[in-house]
C-alpha cells in the first residue's frame, strides 16, 4: 500500500482513514489551485506549511459574486416585474435591467402586460364543438336561444393579477369565463329573440363587454377586457326550421311593405300633382269668370251711358248686332222681297253639297223637293224677324 494512501493509518495498518489527512490534502490541492504559497519547514512546500487563509477567502468571494450576480434580471418594454420580499409585496419594476436581493430574501415575478388571452364560452375550438350547458340561455319573450362568444384579455395591473387570483393563469382564466357566462346571460335576458339574433349583435357584445368589466374590477382582479367577439348566435336545433320558417315571413314582410312603399311613392306625388293642377285651372277659371264677368260690368256700363245719350242710334245698332251675330251662326239665307209677304229662302248648304263632288256613301236629296219642303220654315223664319223689326221699330 502506498505511503499517500488515506485509507492507511498513522501507524501504518489497514484503518478508517484519517478525517484531518483528508481535509489537509484537499487544502493543499485547492491552495495549489488558487496559487497559494507554500511555508518553509512543512511537507509539499520545500519544508513550509502551506497558507490557507488567502484561498478560502478567494473561494467565499466568488461564491458571494455568483450570489449576487443573480438578483440581476431583465424586464421587457411590454412586461412588468414585480418584486416579493420574504414572499410579500415590495414593489414594482419598469423594463430595463434591474437587481433585486438574491434568493431568499426576494424573489420577481415578471407579468406580459400587453399579451392578447382569450377564452370561450359555449364552445370549444370550433362551432361544432358546442357546450350547451353554457350556449343555451333565456330571452326577454320566454325564448331558448344557442349563443357562442369569445373573449379577450389582457392585464392591466401586475399587483392585482398576481395577489387577487393566486397568480396562476388557469385561475384568471376561470374568473373571465364565469363572468362572461354571467354577463351574456343578464344581457341576452333582458333582449328578446328577434334583437338578438338579427340586427342585435353589437350592442349585445358591447353590453356584455361592459357588464364583464365591472364585476372583474369588483373583484379587482387586475384585468382588462380587450373585446368580446359573438361568433354564432342562432335557436336550438329541434327549433331551428320553425325559427327559419318565421325568418323568411319575415323577410317576405319586409317585401311586400317595401314594394307597397314604392307603389305609394310613385302614385301620390302624381295624385298631389294632379290635384294641384286642378285647383290651379279652377283657381284660373275663377278668374276667368270674374274678369269677364267685371268685363261685361264695364261694358254695359259704357253702353248704358252711350244708350242714354242716343236712344235710337243705340238700339238700331244693338239690333244690327244682334241679327248679324244670329246669321253668321245660320247656313240659310231668306230674301225679302219689297212690296211682297213672300220671303225667298236659299238653302246656301244644300247647294253648296250638290256642287261638290258627290260621295258614294253619302245620298243625294232631290234638288226639286227643297224650295217646297223648306217654304214654311222660310215664311215662319221671316213673320218672327219682322216682328221682331215691328218690335224695334215700336221702341223707337
Amino acid at each position: 500500500m502506498s505511503q499517500n494512501d488515506p485509507n492507511r493509518g498513522r501507524n501504518g495498518q489497514n484503518g478508517p482513514p484519517d478525517l484531518d489527512e483528508v481535509f489537509r490534502n484537499l487544502n493543499q490541492k485547492l491552495a495549489r489551485l488558487l496559487g497559494a504559497k507554500p511555508t518553509a519547514g512543512r511537507p509539499g512546500g520545500a519544508g513550509a506549511p502551506p497558507s490557507y487563509k488567502g484561498g478560502a477567502l478567494a473561494v467565499v468571494g466568488v461564491l458571494a459574486a455568483l450570489w449576487l450576480a443573480s438578483g440581476f434580471y431583465v424586464v421587457d418594454a411590454r412586461e412588468e416585474g414585480v418584486v416579493l420580499r420574504l414572499g410579500s409585496f415590495n414593489r414594482l419594476t419598469e423594463p430595463g435591467l434591474q437587481w433585486h436581493a438574491p434568493y431568499p430574501f426576494e424573489k420577481v415575478e415578471i407579468v406580459n402586460l400587453t399579451e392578447l388571452r382569450s377564452v370561450e364560452v359555449g364552445y370549444r375550438g370550433s362551432a361544432q364543438n358546442r357546450v350547451p350547458e353554457e350556449s343555451l340561455m333565456l330571452t326577454a319573450d320566454q325564448n331558448i336561444i344557442d349563443v357562442q362568444l369569445s373573449v379577450q384579455y389582457d392585464i392591466k395591473d401586475a399587483r392585482a393579477f398576481l395577489f387577487n387570483n393566486a397568480a396562476r393563469e388557469r385561475d384568471a382564466k376561470d374568473i373571465v369565463k364565469q363572468a362572461a357566462e354571467t354577463a351574456i346571460r343578464e344581457v341576452v335576458g333582458r333582449n328578446k329573440v328577434d334583437f338578438v339574433l338579427n340586427e342585435g349583435r353589437a350592442q349585445i357584445a358591447a353590453e356584455a363587454r361592459k357588464v364583464i368589466q365591472d364585476v372583474l374590477d369588483r373583484y379587482a382582479v387586475g384585468i382588462r377586457i380587450a373585446k368580446v367577439n359573438i361568433n354564432d348566435v342562432q335557436p336550438p336545433q329541434a327549433v331551428l326550421a320553425a325559427f327559419d320558417d318565421a325568418v323568411k315571413a319575415g323577410q317576405d314582410k319586409d317585401k311586400l311593405l317595401n314594394e307597397g312603399m314604392a307603389y305609394a311613392n310613385e302614385v301620390v306625388p302624381k295624385a298631389k300633382g294632379m290635384a294641384a293642377r286642378l285647383q290651379q285651372e279652377a283657381e284660373g277659371y275663377q278668374q276667368q269668370v270674374v274678369a269677364r264677368a267685371q268685363g261685361d260690368a264695364e261694358r254695359f256700363k259704357q253702353v248704358l251711358s252711350e244708350y242714354n245719350k242716343a236712344p235710337k242710334v243705340m238700339r238700331e245698332r244693338m239690333y244690327l248686332d244682334m241679327m248679324q251675330q244670329i246669321m253668321n251662326s245660320s247656313s240659310k239665307v231668306l230674301v225679302d222681297q219689297k212690296g211682297g209677304n213672300n220671303l225667298l229662302y236659299l238653302p246656301l248648304d244644300k247647294l253648296m253639297q250638290m256642287s261638290a263632288p258627290a260621295s258614294p256613301a253619302a245620298p243625294q236629296a232631290p234638288a226639286a223637293s227643297a224650295p217646297a219642303t223648306a217654304t214654311p220654315p222660310a215664311a215662319k223664319n221671316g213673320r218672327e224677324i219682322s216682328r221682331g223689326r215691328d218690335f224695334f221699330g215700336a221702341e223707337r
